[in-house]
């Protein structure tokens, strides 16, 4: 029985997705291995609503990791590639985030992907490879495969440039709380220093110095045109 709205509980949210697309795409003649990646980047749309780190986030890292892949002239497998990007985050969301708890959102990602994907029709043999991959997405953790390390080094580029800024600054909070402006600028100069050492690839390394310097020109200016932040 499909459900109108989305339970707590990760399987029965797929459930009612499916519902859903499962007509539409059986009209359409997909093929029935395309169908957990409608359902997965149909979840990860409903679900990952974040200026900084929502769905967009996802459909970027996907898309960077593929491209800088292909530029290194390394293989992935899309399968898991796909699934990481687009549920890398999960645990920045309710009912996943345990953040409070002391539990960083990349290893609760990890143990509760498997949740998401079963009975999707995703190849669940690969759920080790997406374990890994999300695990360690963040630039500060040591990625080990090529899947993880493209999706590793698109999360830590989108950190970085014009991307990089906007996403900081989406985070600022609007009634003065915590991050205020300063903060925010002080959070891009911290990206500065800290994201490039962890990029690995090579083609990922090549788009480091334009981003690095698009960064730290924006930062250099906004600083010139609030003497220094005082008037941020």
């Amino acid at each position: 029985m499909c459900m109108s709205r989305p339970s707590a509980t990760v399987g029965a949210m797929l459930l009612a997705i499916a519902c859903i697309a499962a007509p539409s795409m059986a009209d359409a003649g997909e093929p029935p291995a395309a169908h957990w990646r409608d359902l997965v980047r149909r979840f990860s749309a409903e679900h990952f609503h974040h200026p900084a780190w929502g769905f967009s986030h996802s459909v970027r890292d996907y898309e960077l990791a593929t491209a800088l892949a292909a530029e290194d002239h390394v293989a992935l497998d899309d399968d898991v590639l796909f699934a990481s990007a687009f549920l890398h985050d999960i645990a920045a969301f309710a009912p996943w985030d345990r953040e409070k708890e002391g539990i960083d959102h990349a290893d609760e990602g990890a143990r509760v992907v498997d949740g998401i994907l079963q009975g999707t029709g995703f190849p669940m043999a690969k759920i080790e490879a997406v374990r890994a991959a999300i695990r360690t997405h963040m630039f500060d953790r040591a990625p080990a495969g090529p899947e993880a390390t493209y999706l590793h080094d698109a999360d830590a580029l989108d950190w970085l440039g014009a991307i990089g800024v906007a996403r900081i600054i989406a985070t600022v909070d609007a009634g003065g709380g915590d991050p205020d402006g300063p903060k925010a600028v002080q959070m891009l100069e911290e990206n500065l220093v800290s994201v490039p050492a962890g990029v690995r690839s090579a083609a990922a390394r090549k788009r480091l110095p334009m981003l690095e310097a698009e960064l730290r020109g924006f930062i250099g200016r906004l600083r010139a045109e609030t003497d220094n932040l005082r008037t941020l």
